[in-house]
């Protein structure tokens, strides 16, 4: 069931709060690796599950990526995929809002 915008404004601004570290690789959509001389590297996480890699592959991959890139390596920025998120987490807040009821 797709969420509706207002739902996914309401949790871009939750999303917008939290540490990116405490982000599980399924809520990431992309990986913006910022190199030296003003370079950069995206990976599209997002993109790499439609076309059928698990979170094992797609975990190796940015290990592999980070590993070879990291004597060039300025800055490290995760996207978060907000809808993502939602669908991980409204039913259970649901689950707890109802309990409250």
């Amino acid at each position: 069931m797709p969420l509706s915008d207002d739902l996914l404004n309401r949790w871009e601004h939750i999303v917008a709060d939290v540490n990116k570290t405490d982000v599980p690789l399924e809520c990431i959509k992309k990986v913006v690796i910022k190199l030296t001389e003003g370079r950069q590297k995206t990976i599209n996480l997002h993109t790499l599950k439609k076309q059928g890699l698990d979170l094992v592959e797609i975990e190796a991959l940015l290990t592999r990526t980070l590993t070879l890139l990291d004597p060039e390596i300025k800055d490290v920025d995760f996207v978060v995929d907000v809808e993502a998120v939602a669908d991980l987490v409204q039913p259970e807040t649901d689950k707890l809002l109802n309990k409250i009821k």
